[in-house]
């Protein structure tokens, strides 16, 4: 089990995430929370744990905060955690800085729902997939 609860990502924006406004989109926002839970579960063995149970995640929410602005060329660091666990439930965050000088520039939340890909029904989170992650202290 990993002993620090974060995965950090870094990311050039690409001209393609600038929309018509000259900033970042925030749908791009939310493609890079996804593709940065798939990295972090990757990381740590849950996607093999998670297959191997016959299951996938889905999402069932995302929550954004955007509080600065991203250009074109900026460096992101992408920042997330699993928050807690819950029954069939899992509520990642995350947490966007432009680097260097650290500004945070967004941050949000994702509820992802644990689902048997035989039946299209939640299930149970199992232990071996919650080992994957180290919980925050303070989630």
């Amino acid at each position: 089990m990993p002993t620090d609860p974060t995965f950090r990502h870094t990311l050039c924006v690409p001209e393609s995430a600038i929309d018509r406004n000259g900033h970042v989109n925030n749908v791009a926002i939310v493609q890079w929370m996804q593709d940065v839970a798939v990295l972090h579960s990757e990381s740590v063995g849950c996607t093999a744990a998670t297959v191997a149970q016959g299951c996938t995640w889905v999402v069932r929410s995302h929550h954004v905060e955007y509080l600065r602005p991203a250009f074109d060329g900026d460096q992101v660091e992408i920042v997330t955690w699993i928050a807690d666990f819950r029954r069939v439930r899992s509520r990642r965050r995350y947490e966007f800085y432009r680097r260097p000088g650290g500004e945070l520039i967004a941050r949000g939340e994702t509820d992802w729902v644990y689902v048997n890909v035989a039946t299209g029904r939640p299930g149970s989170v199992p232990d071996e997939v919650q080992r994957c992650f180290t919980l925050p202290a303070d989630p």
